[in-house]
């Protein structure tokens, strides 16, 4: 278990020689393990200078922070690749060091950049595991043990430490923008400060229980009211973050935009516009696809999972009719619906129809007609066509858009709405978003509020002890999200399995 009072024992500063010499130093590749122009290779613990010293041959240590060129050596023996001083040359490689505490994981940290060969890696990192002693342990960093350090030795806090993780696992420049939050400890910064209020309220909860008989009636009811409409104003907060971070959350998960419409009304070709490749097979017979398909892409910075669905219409054929059922369960259940209709066909399938109506009157989603094949008609019928289908399918104006997928005309301007859009719907378009771990949005809701509510009922039977202890339920979850007061162990376990060895 950790507490605040072990946090500080783990620091750099206040590690014993014992510790440090029992602690064992960790090695791993950090970048990909691939063919490459460099190779990263990252040790860290209190064997990292004598490491430097037999890679090397030299006694003292590079300067912090300062990047070095140095030929490193393998002293095992071997006939074959030895230089004039009888050693094993292995690379020539740029070396940084950084001395305790100043280091990602606040102990002594080597880099390594090595030449990304794969047999340069290896031979290296299998030179490295030759280094270890039963009183200097040297052994293969598990996932995420590098920012375990990190944390153990107080460089962040867990909620920097996930959005380091969630940065890494960035695909689009939103989900990017997203993490920078709590990478950049502004999310600890919030979390503090509630901390900090809801401990100020259970200090006044806690000198009315001590020192109650001392105070008449009236100023302990003034006083349990004013910490009672702090909470209030705490919850509020708190369940604004909530809302703000569950709309920011679909930047990770991915915007759901579905592409529905008759058979060959140009669906296919559309998402191989907005996929800038071909992912989908397209064709002039109808019922080319017959099968929902997702496909991620990262369209102006949002990751949007794009479904391509089988032609809407009546058929006989037993697949394409799983395909059609198919179609419509997944346009119920998207963020978005492009609804595409060809241009050059006027005779819209009533069983289509139908569906597009019910999606469109669906006001829990957002819906586009999308007129494709305009290339096919001419301009006055150009200029009627968008009215039409507005009084036939009881749809504004401005949400039906003329497109050819052959010329790509209207396609940028669709793009740019769409865009627009995606704005609204993560909340983008106001501040920059914010995203925290499922574990810590659980927390939330599950401690945090759940104390705020459980202080409230205590607080309408006038039992202030109770209540008090309601709001400790509270301050506990901001220390279970921040890692200043871990109830069980396991957490950290969750939290740095998800990371990549080497991190």
């Amino acid at each position: 278990m950790f507490s605040s009072k072990l946090m500080r024992r783990f620091s750099t500063k206040n590690i014993s020689k014992q510790q440090q010499y029992l602690s064992p130093t960790i090695y791993a590749l950090s970048t990909a393990p691939a063919r490459a122009a460099i190779g990263v290779i990252r040790i860290s613990g209190p064997s990292c200078g004598k490491i430097f010293t037999q890679l090397t041959g030299s006694t003292k240590l590079p300067k912090h922070r300062l990047a070095t060129v140095r030929k490193i050596y393998d002293d095992t023996i071997s006939s074959v690749g030895k230089d004039q001083t009888g050693r094993l040359l292995l690379d020539e490689p740029l070396i940084l060091y950084f001395q305790s505490p100043r280091s990602y994981t606040g102990e002594d940290l080597l880099e390594l950049h090595l030449h990304g060969g794969t047999a340069v890696i290896n031979k290296v990192m299998e030179t490295i595991s030759k280094f270890h002693m039963a009183n200097a342990p040297v052994r293969l960093a598990e996932p995420g043990e590098f920012s375990k350090r990190a944390f153990q030795n107080q460089r962040f806090d867990l909620t920097e430490v996930e959005g380091i993780n969630t940065l890494i696992h960035a695909e689009t420049e939103m989900q990017r923008i997203s993490a920078l939050s709590s990478v950049k400890g502004e999310t600890n910064v919030l979390f503090n400060e509630w901390r900090d209020r809801i401990l100020k309220n259970i200090a006044l909860l806690t000198t009315v229980i001590d020192f109650g008989e001392d105070h008449d009636i009236e100023e302990i009811n003034e006083l349990f009211q004013s910490v009672g409409n702090d909470v209030s104003k705490l919850d509020d907060e708190i369940r604004k973050y909530v809302s703000k971070i569950k709309r920011s959350q679909v930047l990770l998960e991915g915007i759901k935009l579905t592409l529905i419409g008759p058979p060959n009304a140009g669906k296919s070709s559309l998402l191989n516009i907005l996929a800038q490749e071909d992912k989908a097979i397209v064709s002039s017979i109808a019922g080319t696809t017959r099968d929902a398909m997702e496909v991620p892409l990262d369209i102006s910075g949002y990751k949007v999972i794009v479904g391509d669905t089988a032609g809407i219409r009546r058929s006989s054929d037993v697949i394409e009719n799983e395909g059609i059922r198919r179609a419509k369960k997944k346009s119920l259940t998207s963020d978005i619906n492009i609804v595409l209709l060809p241009a050059d066909d006027d005779k819209i399938d009533p069983s289509f129809l139908s569906h597009a109506s019910n999606v469109i009157s669906d006001k829990k989603m957002l819906s586009y007609v999308i007129v494709n094949k305009v290339d096919l008609i001419d301009d006055a019928t150009k200029q009627t066509l968008p009215e039409r289908l507005s009084q036939k399918l009881k749809i504004p104006r401005d949400r039906i858009k003329l497109i050819s997928c052959t010329t790509q005309c209207g396609i940028e301007e669709l793009i740019q709405d769409l865009t627009n859009r995606f704005k609204e719907i993560t909340s983008t378009e106001i501040a920059d978003p914010v995203t925290i771990s499922k574990r810590a949005r659980e927390i939330l809701i599950n401690d945090i509020l759940y104390g705020f509510s459980e202080f409230r009922k205590f607080k309408d039977a006038d039992d202030i002890v109770m209540a008090s202890e309601a709001l400790r339920c509270s301050v506990d979850g901001i220390g279970k999200i921040t890692g200043e007061a871990i109830g069980v162990e396991e957490i950290l376990g969750v939290v740095f399995s998800k990371f990549c060895i080497g991190k």
